[in-house]
């Protein structure tokens, strides 16, 4: 897997910084016609449906045109026209907030159902993060194309329900700062199923000690795009998280 230089601005602070020129073709595409309840071409378009929080989220340089739908927070997608070129583009996603130590968890579970192109480089991945943004967890469930993971392969492991490559690298601010990103890639791909998180955790924080009794904050699903050069379909038919 090729390693790749990732910023901080596909996370929700990124809602916070000013938009970005990404060129005439931004907003010019329209979501499907089958699109309900919302729509957004803007670069960090965002809105909240029934717990969960979306986002267009296109943060990676030489970007071209998505634009994303709902029904509801758990049933949605992306159309994706961006250029045949190295480097992650955008990470359209739903989130939904958990804000509980990981000791204190009872569960943590997933279920996702998506539609995903057979062109393109992207994966279709979770993305759970601490509350003060120092460590990142991704679990990929399926990837295409000319993608990879951050860092070095660390192991294969078997946990919550699922066979993965295991990765671990670390990712920069532009202030010199950094987070810990562990990548769990799983070792086939799957577009349906159910995802036991608090095990990844525990095995993190207590076999690896990577990482101490961190408060989990956003747990992310969503498609992290490299190319979709001429316009590509996303949807995550139906997705559910739940804690206790």
């Amino acid at each position: 897997m090729a390693t790749r230089t990732r910023t901080l601005g596909r996370i929700g602070k990124a809602l916070l910084a000013p938009a970005l020129a990404l060129g005439a073709t931004i907003g010019l595409a329209s979501a499907p016609a089958s699109a309900a309840v919302w729509n957004s071409c803007d670069q960090w378009g965002n809105t909240s449906l029934n717990g969960y929080t979306l986002y267009n989220n296109i943060w990676g340089s030489g970007a071209g045109s998505q634009c994303i739908w709902a029904n509801s927070g758990t049933n949605w997608g992306v159309w994706a026209n961006h250029p045949n070129t190295g480097g992650i583009k955008s990470y359209p996603n739903s989130k939904k907030v958990i804000n509980k130590t990981i000791t204190s968890l009872g569960s943590l579970n997933s279920s996702y159902n998506v539609t995903v192109p057979s062109s393109g480089a992207y994966n279709t991945s979770y993305d759970v993060w601490d509350t003060d943004y120092d460590y990142e967890i991704m679990l990929w469930v399926n990837y295409n194309g000319a993608v990879g993971a951050l860092g070095t392969f660390q192991q294969s492991v078997t946990l919550g329900g699922h066979s993965w490559n295991v990765y671990k690298g670390r990712a920069y601010r532009s202030d010199g700062t950094y987070w810990d990103v562990f990548s769990f890639l799983r070792t086939s791909d799957s577009t349906s199923g159910t995802v036991q998180i608090l095990p990844v955790l525990k095995w993190i924080k207590d076999t690896k000690g990577w990482m101490g009794n961190e408060t989990i904050g956003d747990v992310q699903f969503g498609f992290e795009v490299t190319s979709s050069s001429g316009g590509l379909d996303f949807a995550t038919n139906n997705l559910t998280v739940s804690s206790s």
